[in-house]
């Protein structure tokens, strides 16, 4: 279940009115963390909504989009590249194999070691979730014109490749 983008308040600050949709001012909405951590929420669960439909997860997602553009890497360079521990990356590629999207291939000069591949028929889905991420996207950010999205887009690569 997808995590409410609305933020934690304690029951007794919370207005009697069972309608209220619209999240609460805060002090917390000057910090560019909050900010961003705020739009990635909606922009997750606009995705989440849409991967549901193929059994899939963002992670699961990114992990394809990354072994598509780096065949053969390892599983430690697919947890980096995801920002998770080691070990978190077996139960998503035991994912991605049981629905014969990813392969496992034991390395010929380490024989403890796995590259891994997507299959053709992973392949085929990336082609098709790449499209609905796009969309997904664009749906979520549809309160930006395409000049604001490509600032922000650029603002924000300039944050994490600091």
């Amino acid at each position: 279940m997808a995590k409410s983008a609305t933020p934690v308040v304690a029951q007794e600050a919370l207005p009697e009115s069972p309608d209220v949709q619209a999240p609460l001012d805060t002090a917390l909405d000057e910090l560019i963390g909050y900010a961003m951590r705020r739009a990635q929420l909606k922009l997750f669960q606009n995705l989440i909504s849409r991967l549901s439909a193929h059994d899939l997860r963002p992670a699961q997602f990114s992990a394809m989009a990354i072994i598509d553009q780096h065949p053969g890497l390892m599983q430690a360079d697919l947890a980096r590249a995801l920002a998770i521990e080691p070990p978190q990356v077996v139960p998503l590629l035991n994912k991605l194999e049981s629905r014969a999207l990813a392969v496992r291939v034991r390395c010929k000069p380490d024989k403890r070691s796995y590259g891994i591949f997507l299959s053709k028929t992973g392949e085929a889905l990336l082609k098709e979730l790449k499209a609905i991420a796009a969309q997904s996207d664009i749906d979520a950010t549809s309160a930006l014109d395409s000049a604001e999205r490509e600032e922000l887009l650029r603002l924000l690569k300039k944050v994490y490749q600091e």
